[in-house]
């Protein structure tokens, strides 16, 4: 329930502070005073949209905020719960500000949410009904729930709603795989080419750079033999020519003479060591040259296979990779994707026989669904009807009708369940029901939505309830039934009513006076709580007029002591 609300800046209310109490409260005052103001306010703590027109001629931004009791909404703590707001105490705080730019904000417990998040944890717990309007008792949806709240099908309407998600999520997960079969066996053929083009090749590591420093022997092998035997001639002389010698022979030649002189100063030993040394290195040199050149031969099958496999092993490289290692890790990538793909079939297969275990269970479950409607259809219209006879309409006529849905393809059932749900009406007799949002009638729409709130109070304890003008085209006998109505519906609710009736504010738990005045040079909206003598004062007002006389002063004493009796 709503413990207190602030108003600050609001159109004609510059500072107001209303403290509700528990049962029914009501709100009374001059045509004009600033009663809607309440009403306004509670709207925009439920979500509405805040016209710039609300923020108070010269304030930069118009504040709404309230303490609201969870005790009795655990479901509602458990949502807030899961959103991470915070609720200490079962007390919680609403806070909606709207500068004069549009610009509008919302807090929760302190914390900074989008006003969307009012709409969605609280239109349906702060639930108004205006003169003119209702909205949240003229939505289809709203229509729908009432009924399976009545008929105690909401956990399986829930049920519903989610196989109907689940089952459009595997629908396009599977029109998505199968939309993109057939570019998904085009891919699947391409990557199996490329794998088994790498697998083909038997690439080892190093191979390129081995396989073409081969090629180049072959392909100069005369060059190389030619002119290795030539560099082993010019080292180690030329076998065939006894004059021509060879730097070996001339390194001998050398060693010999500076032996010679090493024998004659000493500082040249050093010197014969290193030509020594060199003599013998030249000399091991001219060997491997002749070796080498000896071994080199022209193998023209031998290149023509070189060249093959290289130019094989260049393709891979052009379109793979710089080397062995990139052309590898490709085909490893591709082999992870092919195996991918592949698994789409499966996968495909895997998600139909889901989805047909899933329909299997949707349909029966909506099927139990539909069957639990028809009976509380039946019930639900039976008790409405009999409490509008107590409202003053003996001839209305109240039923729920069930149409039949048509679903989205693929699914059988609609969002909610086979059927939707509306509520129909009519206050004359020998007219047909229609529609609820085709009534015309402020006073009618009011009274059939405390009538369904009457009927359904045990369904969604702990609702705020706010009534704006219910007492619209009644009076008399039928306002006293109106107030014992609102009296018995706040046994299980808080309601705010906004009433210009006094046999309805006789019957208040709370009485609050809204008065409109200058202050300032300016008007100004003023609430304030009455004590029993201004509760007098205020019903014979009500019945009286402006005039306020010591019979209107006994009428409306009467009205009290009738309220308390009848509550007793």
């Amino acid at each position: 329930m709503i413990e207190t609300l602030r108003i600050e800046r609001l159109a004609v209310v510059e500072a107001a502070e209303i403290e509700f109490g528990p049962g029914l409260n009501v709100l009374t005052g001059e045509t004009g005073a600033g009663k809607s103001l309440v009403l306004g306010a509670l709207s925009l703590l439920a979500g509405e949209r805040a016209p710039r027109a609300v923020v108070r001629e010269g304030a930069d931004e118009a504040v709404v905020e309230a303490v609201f009791r969870t005790d009795a909404l655990p479901d509602l703590e458990a949502e807030l719960a899961e959103r991470g707001l915070a609720n200490e105490d079962h007390e919680l705080i609403l806070r909606r500000s709207i500068a004069r730019s549009g610009r509008s904000q919302a807090r929760i417990g302190g914390a900074r949410v989008p006003v969307s998040t009012l709409a969605e944890l609280f239109q349906g717990r702060i639930e108004i009904s205006s003169q003119h309007e209702s909205q949240a008792l003229l939505r289809p949806e709203v229509q729908g729930r009432l009924l399976d709240a009545h008929g105690g099908l909401l956990e399986l309407r829930r049920e519903v709603e989610a196989g109907v998600r689940q089952l459009r999520e595997l629908g396009r997960e599977i029109a998505e795989l199968r939309a993109q079969a057939e570019e998904r066996a085009r891919r699947e053929d391409f990557l199996a080419f490329q794998v088994s083009e790498i697998d083909a090749a038997a690439l080892e590591p190093g191979e390129l750079e081995r396989l073409q420093a081969e090629r180049s022997r072959l392909r100069h092998a005369e060059r190389l033999g030619r002119e290795a035997g030539e560099a082993a001639r010019a080292l180690g002389g030329d076998p065939a020519a006894a004059d021509a010698a060879g730097a070996s022979d001339l390194l001998g030649e050398a060693l010999r003479r500076v032996e010679g002189l090493a024998e004659l100063d000493g500082e040249l030993a050093g010197l014969v060591e290193r030509l020594r040394e060199a003599q013998a290195e030249v000399s091991e040199a001219g060997v491997d040259l002749e070796r080498y050149a000896e071994a080199i031969e022209a193998d023209p099958e031998r290149l023509a296979g070189l060249e093959e496999r290289l130019e094989r092993l260049e393709g891979l490289r052009r379109k793979y990779g710089a080397d062995e290692a990139e052309i590898l890790a490709f085909r490893e990538q591709a082999a992870q994707e092919l195996a991918s793909v592949a698994g789409a079939d499966a996968r495909l297969e895997k998600l139909d026989a889901e989805r047909t275990a899933l329909v299997e269970s949707l349909e029966r479950a909506a099927g139990k669904l539909g069957r639990g409607r028809r009976k509380a259809a039946k019930r639900l219209a039976e008790a409405v009807e009999a409490a509008l006879v107590g409202l003053a309409m003996p001839d209305a006529r109240f039923e729920v009708a069930l149409e039949p849905v048509t679903p989205e393809e693929g699914l059988p059932c609609g969002a909610s369940g086979a059927e939707a749900a509306e509520l129909r009406f009519s206050a004359n007799p020998g007219e047909p029901p229609r529609s609820l949002r085709r009534v015309v009638s402020g006073g009618e729409l009011s009274r059939v939505f405390l009538a369904l709130k009457n009927v359904l109070r045990r369904a969604s304890a702990g609702t705020a309830l706010v009534f704006d003008e219910v007492d619209a085209g009644i009076g008399g006998g039928v306002a006293d039934r109106v107030g014992a109505v609102l009296a018995e519906l706040s046994e299980a609710h808080q309601v705010l009513c906004i009433t210009h009736l006094p046999q309805i504010a006789a019957r208040a738990d709370a009485h609050y006076r809204i008065r409109k005045g200058a202050r300032g040079g300016r008007t100004a909206t003023r609430v304030e709580r009455l004590d029993a003598r201004a509760r007098v004062d205020e019903l014979a007002r009500m019945a009286g007029g402006a005039e306020v006389t010591a019979a209107t002063r006994r009428h409306a004493q009467a009205l009290l002591d009738g309220a308390r009796g009848s509550r007793a």
